[in-house]
Formats: structure tokens, sequence, C-alpha cells
């Protein structure tokens, strides 16, 4: 099956050009935000403009914190003031955190238990995204990963909430530092990679594989730090981003996302530098021809070259042995993951995984 339901505008200026269907799907918006970002690299403002020029009233919501949790979300959705739909602006935690206020608004009063409730009701009001980081992808899925402080890990609800319309215009990364553009990307190609590795991969999915990568690699000399960034290049790993969410949008990730949640939660370690920890020891117990073709789609000529890459663009930070046992103890328990790997994964393998390069 392939399903892909969010309209998504590539363009500069596309937030204006596009107002009248923003203010279509709905009355009143709830914008959804973090504490600064957004202010410093003109979205905000972007947006409230778009919605004063077209008679929508709003509520700002700007206290969405790295790796939103339920707490945050319940919060938001109490303040709403009468808001029927949510405009997402941010990397993955404020787009994530309006798809997860958008089901709450939906269900006013309702236990936030019933966002991890596959018995319950999923739907949501309406969302929009606007993208200001180069990684999450969460443009263009259905996903909504929040912190669960009672589990102490990140978890997705289990609810499937698509944006009605996504705004992606690269200029937004302009202002982005390059070590928050770095561990983006990173995230960006985990995704590409994690859904070519993957028991549920298509022609469909992966033709969005390709298309991510080529575009992708084309900004590894940013990366790098040998080039400063230009217009082209913010708008190449905006566009990698998006890929790399519509892929996982069929797919789900797989094994390196599901081991890096507790090192978030535990280290604070940064979400793409945590998924990237692990990708080097996914793809090497990968069959050979998938892991050559999928280094080479991204511009590296061996594992050996990636590793180097991550170590320069991201750091390797360092993972307690008690802390590598249990996750990869939990994760190998886990067959909503496991089932995704298209190469057999016991405990044994799973610690080969966490533990490869260290």
């Amino acid at each position: 099956m392939f399903y892909m339901p969010v309209k998504i505008y590539e363009e500069p200026g596309c937030v204006w050009n596009h107002r009248e269907e923003l203010a279509a799907l709905g009355s009143k918006a709830l914008i959804v935000t973090g504490r600064g970002s957004a202010k410093k690299n003109g979205s905000l403002d972007d947006v409230m403009h778009t919605l004063e020029a077209e008679g929508r009233p709003f509520v700002l919501f700007d206290e969405v914190e790295e790796n939103p949790s339920v707490e945050t979300v319940t919060r938001a959705a109490s303040l709403a003031n009468g808001a029927d739909f949510v405009i997402g602006i941010g990397g993955g935690s404020p787009m994530d955190a309006a798809k997860a206020i958008a089901y709450m608004l939906k269900h006013p009063g309702q236990d936030p238990v019933s966002m991890y409730d596959r018995h319950a009701d999923g739907s949501a009001v309406p969302v929009a995204a606007v993208p200001t980081t180069c990684g999450t992808g969460s443009e263009a899925t259905a996903v909504a990963v929040l912190t669960r402080h009672d589990l102490q890990t990140k978890q997705s609800i289990v609810h499937k909430v698509f944006p009605a319309l996504s705004l992606v215009d690269g200029k937004y990364l302009k202002t982005a530092p390059l070590p928050v553009i770095r561990d983006t990307a990173v995230d960006a190609l985990a995704h590409l990679w994690e859904s070519w590795l993957n028991t549920k991969a298509t022609d469909y999915s992966r033709m969005f594989v390709q298309s991510g990568l080529e575009v992708w690699r084309r900004s590894l000399p940013v990366l790098r730090g040998e080039k400063d960034a230009e217009k082209q290049d913010l708008r190449n790993l905006m566009n990698a981003a998006t890929f790399g969410g519509m892929a996982i949008a069929h797919t789900g990730t797989s094994i390196p996302h599901a081991l890096s949640y507790e090192v978030t939660y535990h280290l604070g370690v940064k979400h793409g530098r945590a998924v990237g920890m692990f990708q080097a020891g996914y793809m090497g117990l990968a069959e050979e021809a998938d892991r050559n073709a999928l280094l080479s789609m991204a511009g590296f000529g061996s594992l050996k070259e990636f590793e180097a890459f991550f170590d320069l663009a991201c750091g390797r930070p360092e993972l307690p042995e008690e802390l590598a046992v249990r996750i990869a103890e939990h994760v190998a328990a886990d067959t909503s993951r496991t089932s995704l790997c298209p190469y057999p994964v016991d405990p044994g393998k799973m610690l080969r995984i966490v533990r490869w390069g260290r």
C-alpha cells in the first residue's frame, strides 16, 4: 500500500504563498513551538503575519522543550482557548508535540494515556507543519514521539496524525548553528538507511530513500565543514529530511532509533547523535550488497569512512556498559522493532550493534 496524505509545498516564501490554505484549516490556530529558534529564524513571525493577514486569531504556546513530554502536551492542550487547528513550527520536538496536542484537542478532558491506547479513537484536529531543522521529517509522517517520564524513555503515540499541510522553506536553516545542522542531518540519514534496511521496505518506499540520499550527499562538504552553506545547500538539507520522513512514513524506523531513546533520556544525548551512534553497527551486520549500496548513495566509500564522518560531525558519546547492556536487552525483547530488521537479531547481535566501534 502507498499512502501519503500530506500536502507539501517546498519553495522560498511558502508560508506566505500558501496563506489561504493555511488559514482554511480552521477558525483559530494554536501555534506550537520552542522557546527561541522560531523567533530567531523568522518562521514564527512569518506564520503570525500570515494568520493576521488572513484574519485568523491564534494562541501561542512557545514552551515545547527538546524531546517534549506527555505533561507538556497536556498543558498546551489545556491552554488552547478554543483553537480548532494546530501549527507546529520547529524541529521534530514542536512538530511531534503539535500532532499529539491536535489529538488531545479532539478529545478534551480525556486521560493523556489514551494517546497510547490502540483501542481509543485516533482522530485529531487539523495540523500544519513548518520545519526549521533538517532531520526529523515529521512534516511528512504521522508519528509523534514523546518523552514518557513514567517509563523513563521516549515513545511514539499509537495514533497516526498526519499533517494536513506542510510548508518547507530552506531559509529557516540559515540561522541554525553547524552542530545543529550536523546533528539533524544525521537523523535524516538514519531515517533513510533504516527505511531501506527494513522488512516493510517496498519499491515505493525505496524510491524516497534513493532520492533522499542523492539530495543528502550533495551537502557533505557543508557537513564536513569544507564550505559554508549557501541557499541551495540549505534547500538540499531540508529536502533530504522531508524525503526521509516520506520513507519512514511507510516503513517506520528500526533498531538504531529504538536503541537511541533511553540514551537520550538518561544521558541527554541529542537525538540525531544518539541515533547515529548505532548506524555503523546496524549497517555492519546487514547484507554486504545493501550496505555498500546505501553507503555509496550517501557518498561514503566504506563503513569506516562513514564512522570517521560521524566522529567528525557529532562525536561519539561515552556509553556506560550497564546502560549498553540494558538497552540491548530491552530492544532485543521488543518484537515490534526486531521484526522490522531484515536480518535475525538475538540479544548477542543486539549487543554487537550497541558496542560497534567502541
